[in-house]
């Protein structure tokens, strides 16, 4: 047991702790978004969640619990509490999830380890056979920047760079709060295909074999995995950067990968489009942390704004639900991203990104929420805590 007053330890876009307490009441708040968005349909579904302890991969696991009554089997890669530091927020998340499920009645298991490896795999599909069958919706939102390659043991770091020329832009110092000029290098060769490495589509289709190869996909199986577009300013370091490199070769496995279920088991697999989101990964970015603190004080204002745990409403109530079908843009992808991508909204983000500084960028953007909604990622300034109460941080799952 270990009781302890927990306070934040945050610089820049590193948080190295987390609070239990505030965790749980993320996950409880993100349920009821569910139960009160959502009709609730028993589907008797089994689902595996990649990547399932924050953002987009936790909300999609509460929406199909919630909405659908799944069985979840959820993957993921985090640190557990000791008698020195806390444990990291996606095993807190985690915690509260499995907690607060099995209290409505739902079943949920998790596996903690390193999802790319062969040996993940195999014990997935041991818990799958032994507890859940054939699965009927996987969902794949790995962000991780770093991979060892299963089969050939290099390590492959991912990197967030332009490709060709150098980029000059803006940032927010998130250290001393003040807008500086930023100049990114471009990605050798070597770099790219880390990346693609890293965060393309090649483990995607690996889990694919294996749940094949074991006969745990289901009839009319549906595959979904998760990528961002973003507006133009954010373009060069990232869609048309390292990153969105790797997010073409997810988009040419994933279409293979649909082409192939079809036909073997009438099954589907789609990429879906999300929005811009606070998460540790993206506030790590260049250029990202000024541009979601324009977008989300114009979408705030304009009552349009969605956390991922909205995104995953509308995803599983709209296109992905059972008896669903999706609608898709011309290249087959699924838009979650259509509301800030109106040109009302993407018109005001460029005239502001012309005119912030340093002097005025309290007053053309929401800095202070995203500085804000980055700290609930670590279950800190949430509502109704009391951060200056004692509280167990040795949990277990």
């Amino acid at each position: 047991m270990a009781v302890q007053i927990v306070k934040p330890r945050i610089r820049g876009f590193i948080c190295t702790n987390a609070h239990p307490t505030g965790c749980q009441t993320n996950v409880r708040n993100q349920i009821g978004e569910i139960k009160q968005g959502v009709p609730y349909k028993e589907t008797g579904m089994n689902a595996l969640v990649i990547g399932a302890s924050t953002g987009y991969g936790l909300a999609s696991r509460i929406a199909l619990t919630y909405a659908y009554g799944a069985k979840t089997l959820g993957l993921l890669y985090e640190r557990p509490a000791d008698s020195r530091r806390t444990a990291t927020a996606g095993y807190y998340n985690t915690t509260a999830f499995h907690r607060q499920a099995a209290s409505d009645g739902f079943y949920a298991d998790s596996l903690n380890g390193d999802a790319f490896s062969n040996e993940m795999k195999v014990e997935a599909i041991d818990r799958l056979k032994a507890d859940f069958g054939k699965i009927d919706i996987l969902v794949y939102s790995i962000a991780a920047p770093r991979r060892v390659h299963p089969n050939t043991g290099a390590s492959h770091q991912s990197v967030l760079k332009p490709i060709g020329e150098p980029y000059t832009g803006k940032t927010i110092n998130l250290n001393r709060e003040v807008i500086t000029p930023v100049t990114i290098d471009p990605a050798n060769e070597q770099e790219i295909a880390d990346t693609i490495a890293v965060m393309g589509g090649e483990d995607l289709e690996m889990w694919i074999d294996a749940l094949a190869d074991a006969e745990l996909l289901a009839s009319e199986v549906t595959v979904v995995a998760y990528t961002y577009i973003g507006g133009s300013m954010t373009w060069p370091i990232y869609r048309d950067g390292t990153i969105g490199r790797a997010k073409d070769d997810l988009k040419m496995r994933v279409d293979a990968l649909d082409q192939r279920l079809a036909n073997q088991l009438g099954g589907s697999a789609y990429i879906s489009v999300n929005k811009a989101v606070v998460t540790q990964a993206s506030a790590a970015i260049p250029v990202v942390p000024l541009y979601v603190s324009i977008l989300y004080d114009i979408m705030d204002a304009k009552e349009i704004n969605e956390a991922p745990i909205g995104q995953m409403r509308r995803l599983f109530s709209e296109h992905l639900g059972p008896g669903l079908q999706p609608q898709l843009d011309a290249e087959r992808y699924i838009r979650l991203d259509d509301r800030e991508l109106q040109p009302e909204i993407t018109n005001v983000v460029a005239e502001r990104w012309e005119q912030i500084d340093t002097d005025n960028f309290h007053e053309l953007s929401d800095y202070a929420g995203f500085r804000r909604r980055f700290r609930n990622l670590f279950g800190f300034e949430v509502e109704g805590i009391d951060y200056d109460e004692a509280i167990e941080t040795e949990l277990a799952f």
